[in-house]
């Protein structure tokens, strides 16, 4: 997991009039954790950017696709409530952003602009970036089944995962899940003893939501996975990953996560690879400070 404790040194070049500018759109966006991690990866590639937060209103996405190309803004990354109306806006979508119908990045190609969806493969990378495993041939079990669940799954399903069941209170939104992903099927909660990786997409042990000091599962279920992660990452150690941590299952939070949906951002929009290092402790440096607001950059 990732817990950086000191602010990532800025090397960032002086704004000129060659700067070039990228930006998250949301409504709230003022918390967002994606300027500290965008702006540390500009700064580490010695790159002439800048990232900024942009607060958006419901139903003016559209408008915001639109001052792209007004303004020359060169990707943006989308959090709530935007994600399908900016899909909306677009005619250009990846394979991934098509299947789900949302878009939580816009990059250009090719004289046009493109909607992606970070998140999934975001997942899968810091599955594959944090531990010694490999999604392909894995049995996976996702808890949740909304937004962020279905973007894993659809992810998951691509890099080769032998088995994914969900398993959601509302069975009509784990079916939709499902139908994402070949492998994919409903799922019972006690299908997680068994999993080699549990991913926890709801926002139980979440600070600032329903149940801060829950678990969306009994501890009685833990103990012979591979990794229980935890898409949460306010706090740092949720219940669920302290409770698998006790039953001497690996964890892995969700800052990884965030880190590496944000690089797959940053390579769509610069076409560098990204400084995945000084990206990391920027978002460690953020979490250990005193801003604990949930974030939903994904």
């Amino acid at each position: 997991m990732l817990t950086g404790s000191s602010p990532t040194p800025d090397f960032a070049l002086p704004i000129s009039g060659a700067t070039r500018l990228a930006a998250v759109i949301g409504d709230p966006v003022r918390h967002s954790r994606s300027p500290a991690i965008h702006n540390a990866g500009f700064a580490a590639a010695g790159l002439d950017w800048r990232y900024v937060a942009l607060p958006v209103k419901a139903g003016c996405a559209a408008d915001a696709v639109a001052a792209m190309e007004v303004l020359g803004i060169e990707g943006l990354s989308v959090t709530m409530p935007h994600k399908a109306d900016v899909f909306a806006a677009l005619s250009r979508h990846t394979p991934a952003a098509a299947a789900l119908g949302v878009c939580n990045c816009v990059y250009r190609q090719d004289g046009e602009l493109v909607g992606d969806n970070t998140d999934g493969d975001g997942c899968v990378a810091a599955v594959h970036a944090e531990t010694n495993l490999r999604i392909e041939g894995s049995t996976v079990v996702v808890l949740g089944a909304g937004g962020a669940a279905r973007s894993i799954v659809e992810a998951l399903g691509r890099a080769g995962a032998a088995a994914i069941g969900i398993v959601n209170r509302t069975e009509s939104a784990a079916h939709s899940a499902a139908a994402l992903a070949n492998v994919a099927s409903v799922a019972d909660v006690g299908e997680v003893r068994t999993a080699d990786i549990v991913v926890n997409t709801t926002s139980v042990g979440m600070d600032g939501g329903p149940a801060p000091d829950r678990s969306p599962i009994d501890a009685s279920l833990l103990g012979r996975q591979k990794l229980v992660a935890d898409i949460v990452y306010s706090p740092l150690i949720t219940r669920l990953l302290a409770d698998a941590a006790a039953a001497g299952v690996p964890t892995m939070g969700g800052l990884p996560m965030l880190v590496h949906q944000a690089v797959a951002q940053f390579e769509h929009w610069t076409g560098v690879r990204a400084p995945i290092a000084a990206m990391s402790q920027a978002a460690g440096a953020r979490a250990a400070g005193t801003d604990s607001a949930p974030d939903d950059d994904r």
